[in-house]
């Protein structure tokens, strides 16, 4: 909106949101860079579903280096520095990058939905992958197209300001605010909601389609750090954006608010918690997946504190079975029958610390 009222904050207020927002940068760039390394360097990783985190990764990558410092020297400074051009693509870029992050976890979970629920039917192929991430970011250009065509600069004094003049109403700025928020937070939140609600009750209360009932114990494990995984994703990402989508519609209702002096702290702070959200998945990643993991210490193997084992270099460029073909409680044990060498006593350790991993990695 167009804020005639500059707001001018303590200059040690001014360094801890530096620091702040400083963070979310490098985090997220640094984190979202090596996962895209991991999938794209690494043959075994190159699934389906990497992909589509792949995709996740780059929509991320790409809001934290080109929008959130911008966003937050704009909002801090209540002058923009960056030029007409960059104005249009200031705006244009988060929804774009949001939707195209929201829709790539949308189709996670029905890959997911498909793989656990019906593990005989024909999984997503590359080509029909591809297609799916190309018309998601069809759809998150074309959602986010009036915010560019709408933007503008304009000179007030000695500040230039950056933002979308809508040609009809006051209303318009509001009701595409909630038509975003219904589309890039409400709804694939519902979806992923119903679709992991379905998945976690199948794998932690009711029999696995297509698997025995062998090593059920294994099973159990599995099944809590997949629904922990899941509910991590799902949760972080709705508890960042919900105080953004609440602070437009409030403010949406109620114009008054934006001339209250503490309004800039309050947008700075809900606006950190929405950009810091691209800079979460990587942790999730590392934390809960030991392929992610392991490719993580190999990205970081120069620092001192990090070692890389033979083994995070095994979970790297180990073979895994087709999905199409067998279910997951199966494909652990055909990787347990080939992983054991009767003559070598480390055999069982690592075949037990495998299969563990590979029921993870396949969800």
């Amino acid at each position: 909106s167009e804020n005639k009222t500059p707001f001018v904050q303590p200059v040690w207020l001014l360094a801890l949101w530096t620091v702040a927002y400083s963070l979310v940068l490098f985090v997220s760039v640094s984190g979202n860079v090596i996962v895209v390394w991991i999938i794209l360097a690494h043959k075994q990783m190159r699934t389906v579903t990497n992909y589509f985190l792949l995709n996740l990764a780059l929509a991320d990558t790409s809001m934290a280096a080109f929008n959130s410092f911008v966003n937050f020297v704009y909002a801090a400074h209540g002058d923009w520095y960056f030029g007409l051009v960059y104005c249009k693509f200031h705006n244009f870029l988060p929804v774009t990058a949001v939707f195209a992050s929201i829709y790539s976890m949308v189709a996670i979970a029905v890959d997911r939905y498909m793989a656990i629920i019906h593990p005989l039917k024909p999984r997503l192929s590359a080509t029909v992958t591809r297609s799916v991430i190309g018309c998601i970011w069809g759809m998150a250009v074309v959602l986010a197209f009036p915010l560019c065509y709408y933007s503008t600069t304009k000179k007030i004094g000695q500040r230039t300001l950056c933002y979308v003049y809508w040609p009809r109403t006051a209303q318009d700025s509001f009701m595409y605010h909630i038509i975003v928020a219904v589309l890039v937070y409400v709804l694939p939140l519902v979806v992923m909601a119903g679709t992991y609600s379905l998945v976690g009750r199948t794998l932690w209360g009711g029999e696995i389609p297509g698997d025995s009932k062998d090593n059920y114990h294994l099973q159990i494990q599995a099944k809590r750090k997949v629904v922990k995984m899941m509910m991590i994703v799902v949760v972080t990402f709705a508890v960042c954006w919900l105080p953004y989508h609440l602070y437009f519609m409030i403010t949406g209702l109620n114009r008054q608010l934006n001339r209250v002096k503490s309004i800039q702290q309050v947008y700075l702070s809900v606006l950190w918690l929405a950009m810091s959200s691209t800079m979460y998945n990587p942790v999730i990643y590392c934390c809960l997946n030991s392929r992610f993991r392991a490719g993580f210490k190999r990205a970081m193997r120069c620092c001192p504190f990090v070692r890389l084992s033979e083994y995070d270099q095994m979970e790297l460029h180990s073979a895994r079975f087709h999905a199409n073909r067998q279910s997951s409680i199966y494909t652990l044990s055909r990787f347990e029958s080939c992983s054991a060498d009767p003559h070598n006593d480390r055999s069982d350790r690592y075949r037990s610390c495998v299969c563990v991993c590979r029921f993870c990695v396949m969800f």
